[in-house]
C-alpha cells in the first residue's frame, strides 16, 4: 500500500481514493486516474483503514464508525489528511497529500497583495473556494508569513493538523479537534483566554462558530478561517444566511466592522499540463466596502468595486486574474472562460484585448502570447510491479 501511495505522490497526486470493490485511484493534475488493475476487497480496505488510524481506542470501534478524520505520515512516503467513511456497508478512504514544506505566497503564485493581507493587525481574513481549491495551503502560507515577520502568538484549530509549523519569530500553538479540544466551538471559545494574537480556524461550519469568530475579531485579534463559497461577494451573503432573519441586520453591521479581507480561489489545469494554476479574487475591506456591507442593498456593487480598485489597492476579480493567466500562457482561453464569473463579459474583453494587441506595433523580438492547448494527463508510466500484489497500469 505504501509503495502505491508513494508512486502516486511522486507523480504529483493531490488525493488518493481507496474503496472496496474498486482499484486504487489518484487525483493527478485535477483528474482522477486509476493506479492499479486489481480491485480491493472489503477486508483489504478495512485493513488499510486500521493501518492509517493512530488512536487505539478508535481502532477498537472501527466497525461502528461512519465518518472518521485523522492524519497519517510515513517516512519516505509523505503526510496525509485522511477521511474514512462507510459506503455500501464497506469502507472507503480518501487521503489528501500534505506537503512537508510549508508553502509561501511566492511558491503558490498568489498575488503580491497577499503580503499586505498578512500584515493585518486585527480583523477577519477569510480564504474561500470549493473543496480542493488550495485553501489550506494559502492559510498555511499566511501563518508562515506572519511567523517569519511578526512576534506574535499564533493559535490554530484544525481537524486534523495538516502543515506542521515551527516557531520562528512567532510562537505557534497547534490544536487538533478531537484530541486537543472537543470541537471548533469549544476550542475557539477557549482560545480567547489563551492570549493569542492570531487565531486560525480550519473551517467555520455554523452560526455559533461564525459569531465567536466575529467576537474574536471585534476584541482585537486577527482571525483566519475558510468558507466554501465561490467568491468574495457570495461569502458575505453566505455568512448572513447562516443566521435567523431577525439577526441578519446586526450580523451584517458587525461583519462590516470586523471583516478585513476575502481571498477566493480556483485551481485550473495549466496549459503545459504540469500541475495547476491558482486564480484568486482578492477583496480588501476599505471604508467604501464597509458602507456597502452595512447598507445591505449595495452588496451587489462589491464585484465592480474590486475591479475598479485594482490599481489603487491591489485588489482583483477572478476574471481579471484569469485574463492575466491567459495572456501569460499559463492557462488556455477555453479553460479560463469556463472558470470565469461572467463568461460572456470575459470573452468580450479578451477579444478586445487581442484586437488591440494585434493592432499595436511589435518591438523587435516581442512575441504575441498564443495560449497552448491543454494536453491530456499522462498515466502512471514507468512503474512496474515489484511484488506488491497489484499490477500497475502501463500508460
Amino acid at each position: 500500500m505504501e509503495r502505491i501511495i508513494k508512486a502516486a505522490v511522486d507523480r504529483g497526486a493531490s488525493d488518493l481514493h481507496i474503496k472496496a470493490g474498486d482499484v486504487f485511484r489518484a487525483r493527478i493534475h485535477g483528474k482522477l486516474v486509476p493506479l492499479t488493475k486489481q480491485t480491493l476487497t472489503p477486508e483489504q480496505t478495512r485493513t488499510i483503514a486500521l493501518h492509517l488510524m493512530q488512536n487505539e481506542d478508535d481502532k477498537a470501534r472501527l466497525d461502528s464508525l461512519t465518518d472518521y478524520d485523522c492524519s497519517w505520515s510515513a517516512a519516505g512516503v509523505g503526510r496525509f489528511r485522511v477521511n474514512i467513511l462507510r459506503q455500501r456497508s464497506s469502507f472507503m478512504i480518501v487521503m489528501r497529500v500534505i506537503p512537508f514544506d510549508i508553502p509561501t505566497f511566492e511558491s503558490l503564485r498568489l498575488p503580491p497583495v497577499m503580503e499586505r493581507v498578512g500584515q493585518a493587525e486585527r480583523g477577519m481574513i477569510l480564504v474561500t473556494g470549493v473543496t480542493g481549491s488550495g485553501k489550506s495551503s494559502s492559510m498555511a502560507a499566511m501563518v508562515n508569513y506572519i511567523n517569519r515577520h511578526e512576534n506574535r502568538h499564533i493559535l490554530t484549530l484544525e481537524n486534523p493538523i495538516e502543515f506542521l509549523h515551527t516557531d520562528i519569530q512567532s510562537a505557534i500553538t497547534q490544536r487538533e479537534i478531537g484530541s486537543d479540544t472537543i470541537d471548533f466551538k469549544m476550542g475557539l471559545r477557549a482560545a480567547l483566554r489563551q492570549d493569542p494574537d492570531v487565531i486560525m480556524i480550519g473551517e467555520m461550519r455554523d452560526a455559533e462558530t461564525v459569531d465567536t469568530a466575529i467576537k474574536a475579531a471585534e476584541t482585537g485579534h486577527l482571525l483566519i478561517s475558510t468558507l466554501h463559497t465561490p467568491d468574495a461577494q457570495s461569502t458575505i451573503l453566505r455568512i448572513m444566511a447562516m443566521f435567523p432573519p431577525e439577526e441578519q441586520e446586526v450580523v451584517r453591521i458587525r461583519l462590516s466592522e470586523s471583516l478585513h479581507s476575502v481571498i477566493s480561489q480556483r485551481l485550473l489545469p495549466r496549459a503545459d499540463g504540469k500541475g495547476r494554476a491558482v486564480a484568486a479574487e482578492v477583496l480588501l475591506v476599505t471604508p467604501a466596502v464597509r458602507d456597502m456591507i452595512a447598507d445591505g442593498k449595495r452588496i451587489g456593487e462589491i464585484r465592480d468595486y474590486i475591479a475598479d480598485g485594482r490599481d489603487q489597492y491591489g485588489m482583483q476579480t477572478f476574471d481579471q486574474h484569469l485574463a492575466d493567466l491567459v495572456q501569460s500562457g499559463e492557462v488556455t482561453f477555453d479553460t479560463a472562460m469556463a472558470a470565469a464569473t461572467n463568461p460572456s463579459d470575459f470573452e468580450l474583453k479578451m477579444r478586445m484585448f487581442r484586437r488591440v494587441a494585434s493592432e499595436s506595433p511589435k518591438t523587435p523580438g516581442e512575441l504575441e502570447t498564443v495560449p497552448a492547448a491543454a494536453p491530456t494527463v499522462a498515466g502512471m508510466d514507468g512503474i512496474t510491479n515489484s511484488g506488491s500484489g497489484f499490477d500497475f497500469y502501463q500508460q
